[in-house]
């Protein structure tokens, strides 16, 4: 079976760590490279933790490349409280054996896709998408020659998680999802209205626990974190993990149910900034954009734990 190329642009975080084991141990998918960007946590940190999960995953054949330390023309945000100071929750972060590649993050994904055919290479984005943004002004052709954009981001039905309307990775950085939306690029995005319907259950969190190895303890420890913040901020007893929903989607696209449409970004209004304005009153045969509107749970963690019991 042919395997899929992908770029991971990532801001980890807890929910980007387990993306990050679903992709190091899955067979299917070959991966290019990992890039970051500010956002859950400064950028030197996400740098540094996504170094973290590879070297644990021993994947150590994939590069890091760090990128965007700041939204295009924003001040930076965080959500500390949700993932930890260092972004990962409990877990002692250490300085990994390798450092980041040389060279921008931005810089990394124009040259990786575009030396490849048009549309073979997938990039599932999990943080703001400053980084994309900045890559598609280096290089106007970016967007007809990437492959589909998996973006954990936005929300409709589900309301927002940082302010009423808005979700985290849009808000943070509402001008570079707007470039992109606009791009033309085919994009898939998993917004709040499909991730809050893939949950931590304990019975989820007890069988990746059960795994034997390195990476499946370590992602054990960033659930039970993540579930206790959720229960002590929120008030949920199962929290939603929502980044690992873009590469669960390149998987086994089965599990999420996609609707054609629009999305604008707000950009304008302090009030209702990241807004997503998602319509679906759109033709379905040339609508490049799709919004993940059902998702298999079950499906997703099945994903996740198989990927975690063949790493180290």
């Amino acid at each position: 079976m042919k395997k899929q190329s992908l770029i991971i642009d990532c801001d980890p975080g807890v929910d980007d760590a387990l993306g990050l084991f679903l992709a190091f141990g899955s067979p299917g998918l070959d991966l290019l490279a990992v890039t970051t960007v500010g956002g859950n946590v400064p950028g030197v940190i996400t740098a540094r933790n996504a170094r973290i999960m590879r070297q644990l995953a021993g994947r150590e054949d994939v590069p890091v490349f760090a990128g965007a330390d700041r939204p295009l023309v924003r001040e930076p945000v965080g959500a500390g409280e949700f993932h930890g100071e260092g972004g990962i929750g409990d877990m002692i972060p250490f300085e990994p054996r390798l450092g980041n590649a040389e060279g921008s993050a931005a810089q990394a994904i124009v040259d990786l896709v575009m030396a490849r055919p048009a549309g073979s290479v997938a990039l599932a984005v999990m943080g703001p998408m400053t980084n994309l943004a900045l890559a598609m002004r280096l290089e106007p052709k970016l967007a007809a020659h990437l492959g589909p954009v998996s973006v954990m981001g936005g929300a409709r039905s589900e309301g927002g998680n940082i302010t009423a309307s808005a979700e985290f990775n849009i808000y943070a950085d509402p001008d570079a999802a707007a470039e992109v939306f606009a791009s033309g690029c085919e994009m898939v995005v998993f917004g709040l209205d499909a991730t809050h319907q893939v949950r931590a259950t304990e019975a989820r969190i007890a069988a990746i626990e059960a795994l034997d190895g390195e990476s499946a303890r370590a992602a054990g420890g960033l659930l039970r974190f993540s579930q206790r913040v959720e229960r002590e901020i929120v008030g949920w007893d199962a929290g939603p993990l929502h980044d690992p929903c873009t590469v669960a989607w390149l998987l086994k696209p089965a599990l999420f149910e996609l609707k054609p449409c629009r999305i604008a970004v707000e950009t304008v209004s302090d009030l209702t900034r990241g807004h997503t304005a998602v319509e679906f009153r759109v033709d379905a045969a040339t609508a490049r954009h799709r919004w993940a509107v059902t998702a298999d749970g079950q499906g997703v963690f099945d994903r996740i734990t198989e990927s975690l019991e063949r790493l180290p």
